[in-house]
């Protein structure tokens, strides 16, 4: 096997942020198949080769194909779930503890949280709680902070906000957005998590998140509604039926015909 190397992961997490975070694949696996363990089995980053993905993939799909990646190098990742107020396991995440296997330039001094399923393409390491450290960090991606607070060894909240202007403000306030228990979850149970997401009321209407970073935009659509957020704030706009298909498609890089087949399930 190959050295592991720095680069080597944050390769991986480059070639995830060029995915689009979208559940019309989901919708479309559901529908075929009538089951979500099989459509489950059907997703493409099951079989671990990003290049042959329908379109993109939700967090559990985005998480899965790290995961792989990672075990496939020798590494020892740990899924983690995601809660936000009173729904448990609705988000997942990963986190690389510090003891890895040490080769080449990989020494990991702290552990790594991984969230790609939330457009955060960036390890992140991990505060250490109180008393033995500050309990919290703020990290100033584009177009949105990021803040981890460790409340606890085995805790660990996740909150956005706006930009972070040269004064040191934020140009919107922080939300927590998950908490995640750090003990972490099986494999097992983690696709048990999975399975339960294909009838989630999200999967009831399209979402679409996707993050340009070479301009720092993020791009959202739910509902019919599309926001675009940057450095300036965030805009919204109506996105018309008879434009929809074609818009989607070129802002958030699916085929024309993947999103009509989804809009065409939905309507049904």
């Amino acid at each position: 096997m190959e050295p592991v190397t720095w680069q080597k992961i944050l390769d991986l997490c480059n070639s995830l942020s060029n995915v689009t975070y979208e559940n019309l694949t989901k919708i479309i696996r559901l529908d075929a198949t009538g089951s979500a363990t099989a459509a489950r089995n059907l997703d493409d980053s099951d079989q671990n080769d990003i290049d042959t993905w329908m379109g993109g993939g939700t967090c559990f799909s985005m998480t899965w194909h790290l995961y792989q990646s990672f075990v496939d190098l020798g590494l020892k990742p740990r899924l983690v779930m995601g809660h936000k107020r009173k729904e448990k396991n609705i988000h997942c995440a990963l986190v690389l503890p510090q003891s890895q296997p040490k080769a080449d330039d990989l020494i990991l001094h702290t552990s790594y949280l991984f969230d790609p399923g939330y457009l955060i393409f960036e390890p992140l390491p991990l505060p250490l709680p109180k008393p033995f450290g500050a309990g919290e960090s703020l990290f100033p991606l584009v177009p949105n902070c990021v803040r981890l607070v460790r409340p606890a060894e085995d805790a660990l909240e996740l909150w956005t906000g706006g930009t972070l202007h040269a004064d040191g403000r934020l140009s919107a306030p922080m939300k927590l957005r998950f908490e995640y228990p750090l003990a972490g979850v099986s494999v097992e149970e983690f696709k048990l998590h999975w399975s339960e997401s294909f009838y989630r009321e999200m999967m009831t209407y399209p979402v679409l998140n996707r993050l340009d970073r070479e301009h720092g935009i993020q791009y959202y659509y739910q509902k019919g509604n599309l926001v675009t957020r940057d450095a300036n704030g965030s805009r919204m706009e109506r996105l018309e039926e008879g434009v929809r298909v074609e818009k989607l498609s070129e802002i958030f890089k699916l085929s024309p015909d993947l999103i009509q087949k989804a809009l065409a399930i939905l309507a049904k």
